[in-house]
Formats: structure tokens, sequence, C-alpha cells
């Protein structure tokens, strides 16, 4: 089951204990990960990505779940990217890709304060056990949710109205005197832009889909190959 998984650590040191224990529980096939960050929150409100090497397979934020999710917990002031990230955040305050619900965004917030540091990753588990387990063992305090699937449904649903309101506007304005026309004509550029925007996220998710079918493809079938080897 995908689902997004943020651990809570009392310190810097300990969360990254914790991200290696979780590449071990993945390399041991006991969990699938695709992206994955190491977050703090600051004393200001905003918080800054601290990863030690990369991102996991997807290799990427942009368009994930897990960006968006870090652009939400980042607060209004958002996300102040670290330097060793390499990663880039902009589009991590669509808060419906985030596909967790907002009662998780809160149990999460209220235990992300400085000194406190989290785990953040989008994985793949059939049970919770081997992830709970070693992170209670280090000092880890676990959240998970299942992913849903309803932000595409959603972001078409948007389009279309959009669009709906556009065609409006573009027909209201060729009917419309020259003075109203100027209005009409910033409302319509405002919307396109919109539009844009929502179709240039949509398409940074279709992206980040494929790389995680991808990245989950290429796990299964390395698993396999193990199988394959122990057992000749």
């Amino acid at each position: 089951m995908d689902r997004m998984l943020v651990v809570i650590f009392p310190n810097e040191s300990k969360a990254y204990e914790g991200r290696r224990a979780l590449q071990q529980l993945d390399s041991e096939g006991s969990v699938s990960v695709y992206a994955y960050a190491v977050l703090a929150k600051n004393p200001d409100g905003t918080a800054t990505v601290k990863q030690g090497d990369d991102v996991g397979p997807i290799g990427t934020l942009v368009g994930t779940s897990l960006g968006s999710l870090i652009g939400v917990l980042g607060g209004p002031v958002g996300v102040a990217a670290g330097a060793a990230a390499g990663m880039a955040v902009g589009s991590g305050f669509d808060l419906n890709n985030t596909r967790v619900g907002a009662d998780f965004i809160d149990d999460v917030q209220k235990f992300l304060v400085p000194p406190n540091v989290a785990l953040v990753a989008e994985v793949d588990e059939e049970w919770t056990t081997p992830v709970d387990t070693r992170m209670e063992a280090i000092g880890g305090n676990v959240f998970r949710r299942a992913l849903s699937e309803v932000a595409e449904k959603m972001d078409d649903e948007d389009v279309a109205a959009m669009k709906a309101d556009l065609a409006q506007l573009k027909a209201e304005r060729a009917k419309a005197h020259a003075d109203r026309k100027a209005k009409l004509e910033e409302k319509i550029n405002q919307l396109d832009s919109k539009i844009q925007a929502q179709l240039q996220r949509a398409k940074e998710r279709n992206d980040a889909a494929k790389r995680k079918a991808q990245a989950k493809a290429q796990a299964l079938k390395a698993r396999a190959d193990v199988a394959r080897s122990k057992a000749s």
C-alpha cells in the first residue's frame, strides 16, 4: 500500500539514523521507498530540507505528494531548501496533492517543532511492524497515512470549471464596450494564467507518478533477481 510516512525524531542526528534504517529496510525488502527527505522546522516558522545525498529513487520532489507535503509543513512563509538538497520545492504548496487529510498534517505539525526533526518519506509497505519497530528503537514517533487518489479528479474538475469561466468571459468581452473590455481582458489573462499553472502542476504530478511506477518496477525486479540468485 502506498503511504506517506513521517517519523519525528528529537534531533537531526537521530533523523539521519532513521533515514539509514529506512534505507536498510528498503534493501531488505521490508518496504519500498520512493522518495524521502529530512525536514527541520526553524524558530521563524520556515522549514529547511536537510538532505545528505539524494532524495530516493524518484530523484526529485517536484510534483510528488512528498514535495507537496513538505511545502505545506513549511507553513505559509515557505520552505528554505538546504544547499545540499539540490531540489526544487516551488510547487510544494499544492495542498490537494499531498493526498493526505488535513488531520494528518495537523497531527504532524504538533510534533514538528524545534528541536525535533522529521524524516518524511513516500513508501509502499505491506505491514507496519518493520518500520515501527526500527524507528521506535531509535526514538522516532511514527505517523503514517495511506495516500488517496482524489487529486487527479479534483484537478480535472478545477480546470474544467476555470475553462468554462474563461469561455464566458471571452463571450462577454466580444460584446462589451471599450471601457469594459479592458477590465474583462485583465480577468481573462489572470484566469488563463491560473489554468496554465494548474495544467503545469498536473503535468508535474503525472511525471512524478511515472517516475514512481518505474522506481517500483525496478525495485520489484531487483528483489526478484536477488530471490532467484539465492534459490540457485
